[in-house]
């Protein structure tokens, strides 16, 4: 029963994550191609706070939800036609980014900077598979993909893994404390 009932609870949590990231997509500074938004700064957030299985369920369930045409991608939009637009690719790469944080997390510690190196690795994940995905369906060359696709987010990137590597290991800290996440996220299915 109690391994039911953690299972339960962390599928809740995974869905509020995957809300929150959601929100967060609405947050959002225009820029002429692709914009900025909190959606990395929410993917970086699941994934410090709830490890590699669950960060990465969380933007899965994100990306289906949009996917699905809820309107939970930035600018309140949704649909298969924004996951296989020129910005998809940045949507898409949640996914991996999400893992990779959330790993290399569990493979080293979940600490404060440990959580800025692997959200540092998050975001340039994000941003390559983004870059790559916006050069090919854009039809841009790959410096006209880096400067418009790559470049205008590195500072704010950073800014962003300092945040979720703060604000997820001290959230993480007291939802251990509370009871409410288990150190190990290895809660078998």
């Amino acid at each position: 029963m109690n391994r039911q009932h953690d299972r339960l609870k962390m599928m809740l949590v995974t869905a509020l994550f995957a809300a929150i990231i959601g929100i967060l997509a609405q947050v959002t500074i225009p820029l002429p191609l692709v914009p900025i938004t909190g959606q990395t700064l929410a993917v970086g957030l699941a994934a410090t706070i709830l490890g590699s299985r669950y960060g990465t369920l969380s933007a899965f369930l994100y990306m289906l939800l949009g996917a699905v045409g809820l309107p939970v991608f930035a600018s309140m939009s949704g649909g298969m036609g924004v996951i296989v637009g020129p910005t998809g690719g940045y949507i898409v790469s949640f996914i991996f980014s999400a893992f990779v944080i959330g790993y290399y997390l569990e493979k080293t510690s979940f600490t404060i900077p440990q959580a800025f190196i692997a959200n540092i690795i998050g975001m340039f994940v994000n941003l390559a598979i983004g870059t790559v995905w916006l050069k090919y369906l854009a039809e841009l060359s790959w410096t006209g993909a880096f400067a418009s696709g790559f470049l205008p987010f590195i500072i704010g990137g950073i800014i962003k893994a300092l945040l979720a590597a703060w604000v997820g290991i001290i959230v993480r800290q007291r939802l251990i404390s509370a009871k409410l996440l288990k150190t190990s996220e290895k809660i078998s299915a």
